[in-house]
């Protein structure tokens, strides 16, 4: 019979725990904690997010490699660059992130910031604050980058949208740092158009294993119906917040517990 209680006893005790300064220093957050200039913890946030698979370490290393040849000042990097810049650029992979798709985020970052101030009015174009979630959130922010002209089509691997029915993980988890409030010190809640409530819970390996477990999910694979029924479980123990227990899925997994 399935413990609702104690399911959320474990969940609330896990969320403290691992939402703490100490999670900081070893998880890709860790990046955009570099940088107190609002732009500068969007645009680093988003590289890390979007190289967040495989391990923590080599994601830290390798976002910090690129933000490197930015001279560890990304806002005024996509502004600012000349052609020798770009030319440094060519030089960043990870993994199947190539120099293509290095240059096209800094030209739409650079064409996007000579309009708006935040990224986040990137990812108000096809929502409502009355939307249930972050659905049609993705699904604009998606087609948004992809509007420039001649854009890499392999570069759209790189950016997830619902529409394909993807978890999005990556995505989410960027946007849980961005909206997400508290005075715990991980999350940055330095937006505030999209709710804590509206996000949608990043479905990674370890994540998807705990709530198998928990019996949060029942789909089959990660995808976004996934992503719903999760975040629609955990909503039943916080509605106003129920992403927090992001980090008690994580550290579980991390910590081995099932």
């Amino acid at each position: 019979m399935y413990n609702f209680e104690g399911t959320r006893e474990l969940l609330e005790r896990k969320y403290l725990q691992f939402n703490h300064i100490d999670f900081i220093e070893n998880d890709p957050v860790s990046i955009p904690h570099r940088f107190s200039l609002k732009q500068d913890i969007e645009i680093s946030g988003l590289f890390a997010s979007v190289f967040a698979w495989g391990q923590r370490k080599t994601i830290i290393a390798k976002t910090s490699e690129l933000l490197h040849l930015m001279d560890n000042s990304p806002y005024d990097f996509v502004l600012h660059h000349s052609d020798h810049d770009l030319k440094n650029l060519e030089k960043f992979k990870h993994r199947t992130f190539n120099s293509t798709d290095t240059l096209y985020f800094v030209e739409f970052l650079k064409q996007y910031y000579q309009q708006y101030d935040s990224l986040e009015n990137a990812f108000l174009k096809g929502m409502s604050p009355e939307d249930v979630h972050v659905k049609k959130s993705l699904s604009g922010f998606y087609n948004m980058f992809f509007s420039l002209e001649n854009y890499p089509q392999r570069t759209k691997k790189h950016i997830s949208t619902p529409d394909k029915n993807s978890a999005c993980k990556r995505i989410n988890m960027y946007l849980r740092w961005m909206v997400r409030k508290d005075d715990l010190g991980v999350d940055f809640g330095i937006w505030s158009e999209i709710k804590p409530s509206q996000l949608i819970c990043p479905c990674d390996v370890h994540v998807e294993r705990v709530a198998r477990r928990l019996n949060l999910v029942s789909r089959p694979k990660a995808d976004w119906q996934m992503a719903e029924e999760l975040t629609a479980n955990l909503a039943i123990m916080d509605e106003n917040d129920p992403v927090k227990y992001d980090f008690a899925l994580f550290g579980l997994g991390i910590e081995k517990f099932f």
